[in-house]
């Protein structure tokens, strides 16, 4: 397998100033892994790495789509692994940087499920018991041959209600059996590693970028993307920073309060994003608390070393 470098870690924790370094020490390009940063015109509320940044180091899977356009996981992995096949093919070993764990987690796990392939007749007729009888017909079907998989999908979830009907019918085997039982296999050799700091310095870390962000220009990037024609209840309009900014436009916060609501949320949003590593394969968790700089060498390091050994 092809080595996989990830360098992951909560908002405003250093990454990208330690993957641009990392970059040019390992001769590389970074491949951008945040849910954000794939729409186009949203750089500043988005904390997109410069024009000079991406001169310096190329980078990819950035600019993506327009802001109205729908972008799913499984769009971000397909562009992924097109991306990394390209780094394979020119001798370069792709740097993985960002904080969107599940965009991360699709692009490295293969699932096996083991049996239960789809079966387009079946579900053609549970989606036709689904318009006849009601959504929760499926769900009560659902509970009787699996009630702990009834138990976790909701009763409007025809996709999920289908699928796990599909797996029981045609293998006698209740999914979450399967879930349970499931192996976990990696499609790269990967070198994981996961940033963090200090509690008081992340969070403090993260209210001065957020004022960085309103004096970089935050207001003026919303108003222009609004004035594009795109609607404020766009999903990516919805977004941290993004949201406070057009709620402030509409005079319905003052810029005093958008402010204080980003940095609330953002902060809110780091520890959803601790807790999301926690349960990720990372081999190398690495506190940066203090000037990030003086870890640089270890990190590097560390690399160096795993790249040593896969090569041997």
């Amino acid at each position: 397998m092809n080595p996989l470098i990830i360098l992951a870690g909560p908002t405003a924790v250093g990454k990208t100033e330690l993957s641009l370094k990392l970059a040019r020490r390992l001769n590389t390009e970074i491949v951008s892994a945040d849910s954000m940063q794939i729409y186009k015109y949203m750089d500043i509320g988005t904390a997109k790495p410069s024009l000079e940044e991406r001169k310096a180091v190329p980078h990819h899977l950035l600019d993506l789509v327009e802001p109205d356009q729908e972008f799913s996981v499984a769009d971000y992995k397909a562009y992924f692994e097109a991306t990394v096949a390209s780094l394979y093919h020119r001798g370069k070993i792709p740097l993985v940087t960002g904080g969107t764990g599940l965009y991360i987690r699709a692009c490295i796990q293969a699932f096996d499920l083991g049996p239960g392939k789809p079966d387009p007749d079946l579900r053609r007729e549970l989606n036709e018991q689904a318009e006849r009888f009601g959504v929760n017909y499926l769900h009560q079907r659902l509970r009787e041959s699996d009630p702990e998989a009834a138990s976790k999908i909701h009763p409007n979830d025809r996709r999920r209600l289908i699928r796990a009907l599909e797996v029981f019918i045609n293998t006698g085997v209740p999914i979450s059996s399967l879930q349970k039982n499931r192996s976990i296999r990696f499609k790269y050799k990967l070198i994981y590693i996961f940033l963090n700091r200090e509690r008081n310095e992340l969070y403090d870390r993260i209210e001065k970028r957020v004022d960085r962000m309103i004096a970089d220009g935050l207001i003026d990037e919303v108003r222009s993307i609004l004035e594009r024609g795109y609607s404020p209840d766009l999903k990516p309009m919805q977004s941290l920073g993004y949201k406070q900014i057009n709620l402030f436009l509409q005079g319905k916060l003052t810029l005093e309060e958008a402010i204080a609501s980003i940095k609330q949320e953002t902060r809110r949003y780091a520890k959803r994003q601790l807790t999301w590593f926690r349960k990720e394969p990372v081999d190398y968790h690495f506190n940066v608390s203090g000037n990030s700089e003086e870890f640089f060498g270890d990190i590097l390091n560390y690399i160096e070393g795993r790249l040593g050994k896969d090569v041997e």
